[in-house]
């Protein structure tokens, strides 16, 4: 997909966070969304090492206007490369209401030319108004600095304790695969593992139920076996409604049965990331059921005790700014704005990333030549598998403070971990390693106290006095100086040269 997109895909808004591809379009193991779980297949009756109070559920936010749902019947051509669950996406529209409108056995087929009846979605009533958890339990916050992952696995004894799984060559215990998938979506690993227990009780029981050995969140899609793959789609579908819900743009949820569930208004945005998870995974009764006060959260509860004692008001200061930046390259150099604002890490974490193509990058993945550089100050927490986290308050902690990702940096000469970095210390050089990627290109994100920052929203990305701008689009947007603008492309073109 190039991001001079179709008319129909520049009607996505914010519904819909889908890599796009050209030169350096990225993702960052993207999932399919396609899922159909039956509502019976994950509904487990899971332990903890010990009885902990109920969970006291504050009251529900202020209300909130929410985005309306489309009124009126639509047509659309099928173009190549649409699927029917994009389709479904765009028009607000469960895939099995749009496939039963048009007939389709199967939501693999579709030609191109084909004209399809778009109804208009009927919404059945709103869900409720229960807050699971705060916000700060759902990102990788400060909150989390306290809590040993590995020693809660290993005593609560259960099944993930001696679970082991190969995940880019290297083999790895199951509290490793949590802990990496906490870091890689930016997501706590309290959540992640109550989670794990509420659906398949592998925290604390030590033989999974029939069925669920290779699914530990009941996903069935065959192409998602095993804990890595299970949870980093969890972790994903938990950040899309998190995130989502922060820019107002969630009109409903779309449930397994093909119920449409408008969200109550006075949600948090943590609870909006749990609805949005189960939707996926159930009818309307049984996620009812996994978003009430007997649901996710009681098994939280029993797990680690209240979420809201971990409550943290001040984790994202409404004053918050971004510390001084500059562009990931040397000056001198000519390099490409290939990806406007984009998923930080999948396509569910906010549109926190931009792109931006070597002069020597092309349409490959040939490891550059040009170095990509600091763009501030600080400490090197992470260097492995293409990825390179800068901690710009040097504390060493990606849950506190500042930090910058970098993606699709070669092995090959890359930064150290625990490596000190000065503004323009080289960091490695660009390629394909990391994630999914057609082209050679440095991915760079903003965090802030483990939440991703919007490349579009209320605090600008301002590097080298270049400001980010979004138009709606994944993957489009422009950078601005003293009324200069560079637009982002996924080709070589004047429009997207940039320099320091």
């Amino acid at each position: 997909m190039s991001l001079r997109t179709s008319p129909f895909l520049r009607n996505f808004l914010l519904l819909l966070w889908v890599g796009a591809v050209g030169l350096s379009a990225c993702t960052l193991t993207a999932p399919k969304e396609d899922l159909w779980l039956p509502p019976a297949a994950a509904q487990p009756e899971s332990s903890a090492p010990e009885a902990r109070p109920p969970a006291q559920s504050p009251t529900p936010n202020p209300g909130r206007i929410l985005p309306t749902l489309r009124a009126e019947e639509a047509f659309y051509t099928v173009q190549p490369g649409d699927t029917l669950n994009q389709i479904a996406r765009t028009y607000s529209l469960p895939i099995k209401i749009l496939a039963e409108a048009n007939q389709i056995e199967n939501p693999d087929l579709l030609e191109v030319g084909q004209e399809l009846r778009i109804p208009p979605p009927t919404p059945g009533p709103s869900g409720p108004d229960f807050i699971i958890l705060p916000d700060s339990e759902l990102v990788f916050s400060p909150g989390s600095l306290a809590f040993n992952l590995n020693q809660f696995v290993q005593s609560s004894g259960g099944y993930l304790s001696r679970y082991q799984e190969t995940v880019s060559e290297q083999t790895l215990t199951g509290a490793e695969i949590v802990d990496r998938i906490s870091r890689e979506y930016s997501v706590n690993p309290r959540l992640l593992l109550a989670l794990i227990e509420h659906q398949s009780g592998w925290v604390t029981q030590p033989q999974p139920k029939t069925g669920l050995e290779e699914i530990p969140i009941a996903v069935l899609e065959p192409w998602r076996t095993g804990l890595y793959r299970q949870l980093a789609w969890a972790a994903n579908q938990l950040n899309r409604g998190y995130y989502l819900w922060k820019v107002n743009a969630v009109a409903a949820w779309f449930l397994l049965d093909g119920q449409i569930v408008p969200p109550d208004p006075r949600l948090n945005a943590a609870t909006a990331g749990v609805q949005n998870l189960f939707s996926a995974l159930y009818d309307r009764p049984a996620w009812e059921r996994a978003v009430g006060p007997q649901g996710l959260q009681a098994t939280y509860t029993r797990l680690f005790g209240s979420p809201f004692t971990y409550t943290l008001d001040d984790y994202l200061p409404a004053d918050l700014q971004q510390p001084v930046l500059r562009l990931p390259f040397a000056s001198g150099e000519i390099w490409s704005f290939t990806g406007g604002p984009h998923g930080g890490w999948g396509d569910g974490s906010a549109w926190a990333a931009l792109d931006f193509a070597p002069p020597d990058g092309g349409r490959g993945c040939a490891t550059s030549q040009a170095w990509v550089t600091s763009v501030a100050a600080g400490k090197i927490v992470r260097s492995a598998e293409g990825v390179v986290v800068l901690d710009l308050d040097g504390d060493g902690l990606e849950q506190t403070g500042w930090s910058i990702l970098y993606l699709h940096i070669a092995a090959q000469g890359r930064v150290k971990a625990g490596s000190v970095v000065k503004p323009g210390d080289r960091i490695g050089r660009p390629s394909c390693e990391g994630g999914q990627s057609n082209g050679t290109h440095v991915h760079l994100a903003r965090r802030y106290n483990g939440e991703w920052i919007p490349a579009d929203g209320e605090i600008p990305f301002i590097m080298d006095s270049w400001v980010s701008a979004g138009s709606g689009n994944e993957y489009d947007g422009t950078l601005i100086r003293e009324g200069v603008v560079v637009e982002a492309w996924d080709s070589v073109r004047p429009e997207n040269q940039i320099q320091r």
